[in-house]
């Protein structure tokens, strides 16, 4: 169920970035506006990330699933009315804010169903939603844009949300003891506490800082290729906007989609015998995608280029298979939902920087450059984790 609410979370995000062509010429805007457009969102998604992960500690997880679903999706919607540059900026940031409830509730109620043994698999599952909601609201939008305009998507994308908060009302559940499959996860009382203590709680742990700060970096990396590789694929291939939209999402989703399920599955079987296999397992994937982040952006044939994004969404995937799972290693039971507001917070209130650092960069270097240059940013935050998480490695058992 939570795969299809994380579908749209993601199908009505990515929807925007691949029509900024039209927006450009209706609204007549500039990069950097067009960067706005991307940053308020993220903003205003890092601006209530860590009252949305308190929230998720104190009150029903599911009505703030439902909630949230509703409120962004009745947004996405407002987005096909907009005749000003003014009202994109409106409900965008609105959108934002309605997003922001439902990670920090989601992931706390998938780390109750699912203990240490199944945790990575579950979260790896849930995240491919991200890359065929991305794929679905990229392809989907340009397609639709061609041929009917650019509102109908708009339409469209949140009218099925505003259906599926309907069907979640009645079908979603928390878990209890007695209802609880998995013998690892525990419905742990939820008690009120106060936001101050649960921030002291959570950032106590250098560990938990670093995993967020290597949070903050990748999403960097991952909103630049979000906002701009669609612009990117018109001006230096002169695809078409369709072309643009679906080229921009499918090859690096598809791949990341390979990724996320392999990261699962091999921090999980690591884990009995390496206490930080989700952790080094991130690394790896950071490590790997490097050159292929280069060849994306420096790439002067389609070719090189899809076998760049290919390269580089199969290793995020790896990464991202673990961002929660990891997180969930190291932080108290009671703070998850804290934890991963906080963490979603930060990592987008930097996301929101990277449309608006690119374009401003583009006007000097090439956007090619740019993307290539976003390789430093992952071999820098993977030598982190290598270094810190290798010091700390346990064996609980004698590797055969």
């Amino acid at each position: 169920m939570l795969w299809f609410v994380c579908f749209f979370n993601y199908a009505d995000r990515q929807a925007i970035f691949s029509v900024f062509s039209l927006l450009k010429v209706e609204f007549s805007l500039s990069d950097v506006q067009l960067g706005v457009i991307a940053a308020c969102f993220m903003w205003a998604y890092a601006v209530f990330g860590p009252a949305a992960g308190w929230l998720a500690d104190q009150i029903s997880r599911k009505r703030i699933i439902v909630g949230a679903l509703t409120f962004w999706s009745v947004m996405t919607a407002a987005t096909a009315l907009a005749h000003s540059y003014p009202w994109l900026i409106f409900v965008r940031t609105l959108g934002g804010l309605g997003e922001a409830f439902y990670f920090p509730a989601a992931m706390s109620l998938i780390g109750s169903y699912h203990g240490p043994q199944t945790r990575s698999r579950a979260m790896a599952f849930h995240q491919s939603s991200v890359y065929v909601g991305t794929i679905a609201g990229g392809s989907l939008s340009a397609y639709i844009a061609e041929r009917s305009g650019w509102r109908y998507s708009f339409g469209v994308f949140g009218g099925l949300g505003v259906l599926l908060a309907l069907v979640l009302l009645i079908v979603l559940r928390e878990p209890t003891e007695v209802e609880n499959p998995y013998p690892n996860p525990v419905a742990t009382p939820r008690q009120a506490d106060g936001f101050l203590h649960a921030l002291r709680q959570v950032v106590s742990s250098g560990a938990t800082l670093l995993l967020i700060g290597v949070f903050v970096g990748a999403n960097f990396v991952a909103v630049v290729f979000l906002t701009w590789l669609p612009s990117f694929l018109q001006r230096k291939f002169h695809m078409s906007l369709a072309a643009a939209g679906f080229s921009a999402t499918a090859y690096l989703q598809i791949a990341s989609i390979v990724g996320v399920v392999a990261g699962g599955f091999l921090a999980d079987g690591l884990r009995h015998r390496w206490s930080q296999s989700r952790q080094m397992v991130q690394a790896c994937g950071l490590l790997g995608a490097v050159p292929f982040l280069f060849l994306t952006g420096w790439s002067i044939t389609v070719f090189g280029l899809i076998v760049g994004m290919v390269g580089f969404g199969f290793f995020k995937g790896m990464y991202d298979a673990n961002i929660w799972a990891s997180l969930y290693d190291v932080v108290p039971t009671e703070r998850r939902g804290f934890a991963t507001g906080l963490m979603n917070s930060l990592g987008w209130l930097g996301g929101g920087v990277a449309p608006i650092a690119v374009a401003a960069a583009a006007a000097h270097f090439d956007l090619g450059v740019c993307l290539s240059a976003t390789s430093l940013i992952y071999l820098f935050l993977a030598a982190a984790l290598l270094l810190f998480f290798r010091s700390q490695a346990r064996f609980p058992q004698k590797m055969s």
